[in-house]
């Protein structure tokens, strides 16, 4: 089932699937089951290892030893016959082993696929294995579980998914439950969520409409089976320069054995002998082995890289690239949000370590600096870890990254979010949106007092702040001020820097209670987003993948 389910209305989308909120019955469920068939990756049959060892000896080169090896054993050449048919074994083993192991494409895919799934059925809540899962199953999702079949989604509470495997994109995206436009491409379908993405916050149900093959990622699937390969420029070159050659062989033996002939008296065995071993002589039996160990070195050069390549001519291939066309998430760079720097107080204070352990150190000027003894430096950091939605476990983060990395950078100052959040816990929450360009948090600090913290983009944080928070006070935010501030913002942008900034009010006036009318949370939340104290830029950076280079600033250089 193919179908644009994702520019319908829901219930008409839970109408042609013939289903329910509810879930399928166990019945219906089995029906469809076998109607569609598992819910998962089919293998087309590959090339078999007969096929894989065959195609060794295809080679007109090889075609040529093989012919040069027959011919040496009829003229009792033994030697010679040896030498050149173990040149051709020793080529095609070689050749055999790479291609057979490289075989694994379908099998990494499969890796990336959920084991099980949470299902409506029946009206009850239930796990199967997901490889039971049929269109018109209703999913039930939460941040951290991966999404087993293709769904349109039906119920969103600030959902939101990672689909870097399906579109490269290392961004999260937020889903909601409402229509778009035909003509959309697949990374901007909202409201649809995708085979082997997984979801990294919030909650939400959804109507399966396509499974197995059918899904975007079994068609990436099948794109990967069905490729067609192109013969490599090496392979072009030695296969012209061995037709040439054997037509030049050909020739000059003719010739001698014309010549042979008519000095031998017609003596014709003597003639051909002669011509014949000058054949063989004339084939380059060294040359096969030659390129196949040279490229069976560059292959294993590029696996210690962590470079699989399925043939090994493809080796040679990559000299001759001229775009190379590559995702930076994940290949260039590791996919851990660092925070590098950070300004407040007039200060800009450098953050070292790398990636998501909480090791590190805050200099400034080349000096270290304890963030617990500046009180400007302290808030910053504790106000970008409590105003996240993710959670750090001391080894990985579970949600966004640019959040994990603020609670990272908050840890290396031993501000554990729990800890925060147990001293401040949330009372409200104005999420984050593409339009809005910034989050706000709401937190008790005491029985009858609130503060709320906000963070986004700097010059949005700047536009709703009217203070400034410097050596510790509050003081009146100056128009020069901000503009040093929007500056410092560029430049740290300029060095590859992914900026936010961060603000906070303590609230007067405002209740918990007011949160909770829905008549008056709008105007609450203008309030609680409005007239903030600025705190100070937050400056992170993807780290590089670690390879054999230098590093200069936050840019890498590949020896």
């Amino acid at each position: 089932m193919s179908e644009m389910w994702y520019s319908e209305e829901t219930e008409s989308v839970i109408e042609r699937l013939q289903t329910d909120p509810f879930g399928l019955k166990d019945e219906e469920a089995k029906t469809r089951l076998e109607k569609y068939g598992p819910n998962e990756l089919k293998e087309r049959k590959g090339t078999s290892a007969l096929s894989i060892l065959l195609n060794q000896f295809r080679d007109i080169f090889v075609i040529m030893l093989l012919v040069a090896t027959i011919i040496s054993f009829a003229v009792a050449e033994t030697v010679d016959a040896v030498t050149i048919a173990a040149i051709v074994i020793l080529n095609a083993v070689v050749g055999f082993v790479q291609e057979y192991r490289s075989e694994k494409a379908m099998e990494a895919m499969r890796k990336l696929t959920a084991p099980r799934a949470r299902l409506m059925r029946n009206g009850q809540e239930v796990m199967v294995p997901a490889k039971e899962v049929v269109p018109g199953d209703i999913l039930l999702l939460e941040s951290g579980d991966r999404v087993p079949a293709d769904s349109r989604l039906i119920e969103v509470v600030d959902l939101r998914s990672d689909e870097a495997v399906l579109t490269g994109e290392s961004t999260q995206v937020e889903k909601r439950a409402g229509i778009v436009e035909e003509n959309t491409p697949v990374a901007d379908r909202k409201n649809m969520v995708f085979t082997a993405t997984y979801i990294t916050y919030g909650r939400g149900k959804a109507v399966v409409t396509s499974t197995g093959m059918k899904t975007e990622f079994g068609k990436i699937a099948e794109m990967v089976q069905t490729v067609k390969t192109e013969e490599t420029p090496l392979k072009l070159k030695l296969e012209s320069f061995a037709k040439k050659l054997a037509i030049i062989i050909v020739a000059i033996c003719a010739v001698i054995f014309v010549l042979e002939l008519t000095t031998r008296s017609g003596q014709l065995m003597p003639s051909f002998l002669t011509a014949i071993a000058l054949a063989v002589s004339a084939v380059p039996e060294g040359l096969p082995a030659v390129v196949t160990i040279s490229l069976a070195l560059g292959a294993r050069e590029l696996a210690g890289r962590n470079a699989i390549i399925r043939k090994l001519a493809s080796a040679e291939t990559l000299g001759a690239t001229t775009v190379i066309c590559s995702d930076k998430t994940g290949t260039l760079t590791k996919g851990e949000m660092t925070v590098r720097q950070l300004f407040t107080n007039g200060n800009l204070v450098e953050v070292t370590g790398v990636g998501y352990k909480a090791e590190g150190k805050f200099l400034q000027k080349n000096k270290p600096v304890d963030p617990k003894e500046d009180p400007n430096l302290n808030m910053l950091l504790g106000a970008g870890a409590v105003c996240t939605n993710a959670s750090y476990d001391g080894e990985k983060i579970l949600g966004d990254t640019t959040e994990g990395a603020l609670i990272v950078a908050a840890a290396k100052a031993e501000l554990t979010k729990e800890e925060l959040e147990k001293k401040y816990p949330r009372a409200h929450e104005i999420p984050f949106t593409s339009e809005r360009k910034r989050m706000t948090t709401v937190h008790r600090i005491s029985e009858e007092k609130l503060m709320t913290f906000m963070k986004g983009a700097p010059e949005v944080i700047l536009d709703r702040c009217t203070h400034l928070m410097k050596d510790g006070e509050e003081k009146k935010l100056l128009k020069k001020e901000k503009e040093k501030i929007l500056k410092l913002n560029e430049q740290m942008a300029s060095n590859a820097l992914r900026v936010l900034g961060v603000a906070y009010k303590e609230l007067s006036g405002i209740k918990l209670e007011d949160f909770r009318e829905l008549s008056r949370v709008e105007a609450v939340n203008e309030q609680v987003e409005s007239n903030l104290v600025f705190i100070g830029l937050v400056g992170m950076i993807d780290p590089p993948e670690k390879r054999q280079k230098r590093q200069i600033g936050y840019v890498t250089k590949q020896e």
